[in-house]
């Protein structure tokens, strides 16, 4: 096991962490929170979805990301068209070489944006699967890598628009976090007039990290601190939504990973070289609530996933320290 970093050296983490937050928030007005719960997917190598109805900025805080960082991107825009081989990249038959050579999709960059992914057919979503979990994609029997970092960032609108696909189960699990980004405030949204109202505030931003430097931060948050109280709590945490009877689907050992990893680059962020309780129930919802499926008669109720987890949080002991 390689030796934790020191204090001092989370301190460095979180000011960089800080700096491309800030830049970030130079376009996205009123959304602290969403913006660093989508740096800490980053940091800890998850891929994040962001659900919201349309106009409120979820493309522009997947750009935001990408144009603060200095590395590949790629964009996608599913459509019902859209096809496996646009994603994955496809071989295509050279006649000066005679040979089959390998193009690249969209999906070979450091940041990839899924706009919209829910209107692309179930066949073309799944052709993320591999890439998202694995790091790679396979075609025609061929493994090739995926550079790193690796983050999709997908946007979705409300399944109940028309002309969208629900994501299945199993793409859901592989998305890290899942965020809304919300109606702003009455003043974000006029800074929002006066930021935008003449040109993109995108465009006045420049890079303030690289790929290099985020690969750092991402073996920093790893080596972060677990106390095993608190990978049983957070065990229990995900235990509990397997037995409550408010729920047919429960959270996954993917999950209970997904939410340890995340935790850790959490602490990180606060200049912490270990995890507490609050870090993972401030995560939680956002790690958990897409991957439940909830009981009829709780939907029936107006009861949600995140209604079911803030009250099993309340329920499940939190560990103290001795």
């Amino acid at each position: 096991m390689p030796p934790r970093k020191s204090a001092r050296a989370y301190g460095d983490f979180a000011t960089a962490f800080g700096r491309i937050q800030s830049t970030i928030e130079q376009v996205i007005q009123g959304k602290a929170e969403q913006i660093r719960l989508a740096l800490v997917c980053m940091i800890a190598e998850g891929h994040l979805l962001i659900e919201d109805v349309p106009g409120v900025g979820k493309t522009l805080l997947a750009k935001s990301i990408a144009r603060t960082i200095e590395c590949s991107w790629g964009r996608i825009q599913f459509t019902p068209d859209l096809l496996p081989t646009d994603i994955t990249g496809v071989n295509v038959f050279d006649q000066e070489q005679r040979d089959f050579e390998f193009r690249q999709g969209a999906v070979f960059a450091n940041i990839v944006l899924g706009d919209e992914v829910n209107r692309a057919s179930p066949k073309t979503q799944s052709a993320l699967l591999e890439a998202m979990e694995e790091g790679q994609v396979t075609v025609d029997g061929v493994t090739h890598q995926l550079p790193t970092p690796f983050l999709v960032i997908a946007t979705q609108n409300p399944v109940e628009h028309e002309g969208t696909y629900p994501l299945p189960v199993a793409q859901l699990d592989r998305f890290m976090m899942r965020l809304s980004i919300g109606y702003p405030n009455a003043a974000s949204e006029l800074e929002v007039l006066h930021r935008h109202g003449k040109h993109s505030a995108l465009d006045e931003i420049d890079a303030v990290s690289n790929a290099r430097q985020i690969l750092g931060m991402i073996e920093e948050a790893r080596q972060v601190h677990v106390a095993e109280t608190l990978n049983s709590y957070i065990i229990e945490i995900a235990a509990s939504t397997r037995e409550t009877s408010e729920l047919t689907l429960g959270a996954s050992p993917r999950a209970s990973l997904a939410l340890l990893r995340a935790s850790r680059a959490y602490a990180a962020s606060e200049a912490r070289d270990y995890v507490i309780p609050d870090d993972v129930k401030a995560l939680a919802s956002s790690v958990l609530s897409h991957r439940l499926m909830v009981a009829p008669e709780t939907e029936m109720s107006g009861r949600s996933a995140v209604d079911v987890i803030d009250d099993l949080l309340d329920s499940v002991a939190v560990p103290i320290r001795g």
